[in-house]
């Protein structure tokens, strides 16, 4: 594991190094005997654009080193060229450190690019209009929230956990309507759900307070 993660981090050096010593032996020995070198060298510097380091980035976010993760990040020099899948993922992923970083418009730009780059699954896209509507809510922007977290619930989330905090977020987008009957129904789906994250369990408790005075 250690030796596949150092080549996925020098891939591009490892590639520029053995393109010039394929070319080197092209030269002085033949380009039969330099075909493989030379064929290595490319093999290097196609995945390091096309699959760029997101397996180390995703390891350092599984252990919250979220630093680390931004500057694996940051050595993607151009996200455009990577894989379609790959680059769904990317533009998914600077989205959430914009959000850690309190950044909300590279956050919603960052999850639009995500979007415009396809889904490698269904739920993935869920999680895409989650995130998307997540952004709104925090902007105060009511309406679009309300229309991606529907959409997000509708296309599938990956676990009970987040699709009982987008079944939240809605209750609490009907309740400032005034939408008692929709909050409510918000509600009950979420707790049908039976999270047990510790913030998502206490926001639901704390929202039985009002729900339970509620009209309608």
């Amino acid at each position: 594991m250690k030796a596949f993660n150092f080549f996925i981090l020098y891939r591009l050096p490892l590639g520029i190094i053995f393109l010039l010593g394929g070319v080197a032996l092209g030269i002085t020995v033949g380009w039969w005997e330099a075909a493989i070198v030379l064929l290595i060298g490319v093999v290097c510097l196609v995945t390091h654009f096309m699959f760029g380091p997101m397996r180390l980035v995703q390891e350092a976010v599984e252990a919250g080193d979220i630093d680390k993760a931004m500057g694996m990040m940051n050595k993607i020099a151009f996200p455009k060229l990577l894989y379609k899948p790959i680059r769904s993922v990317y533009y998914f992923m600077q989205s959430n450190m914009a959000m850690y970083n309190k950044d909300l418009d590279k956050a919603e730009a960052t999850i639009r690019q995500s979007i415009k780059s396809g889904s490698p699954m269904k739920e993935y896209e869920g999680m895409q209009y989650f995130q998307l509507g997540t952004i709104a809510y925090q902007k105060n922007d009511m309406k679009e929230a309300d229309q991606n977290l529907k959409k997000a619930v509708r296309m599938g989330l990956p676990d009970k956990e987040n699709t009982a905090a987008a079944l939240l977020t809605l209750a609490s987008i009907a309740m400032s309507r005034r939408d008692f009957k929709t909050a409510k129904d918000y509600f009950r789906r979420a707790k049908a759900q039976k999270p047990t994250t510790a913030q998502i369990v206490s926001q639901i408790k704390e929202m039985d307070k009002y729900i339970s005075r509620m009209p309608g």
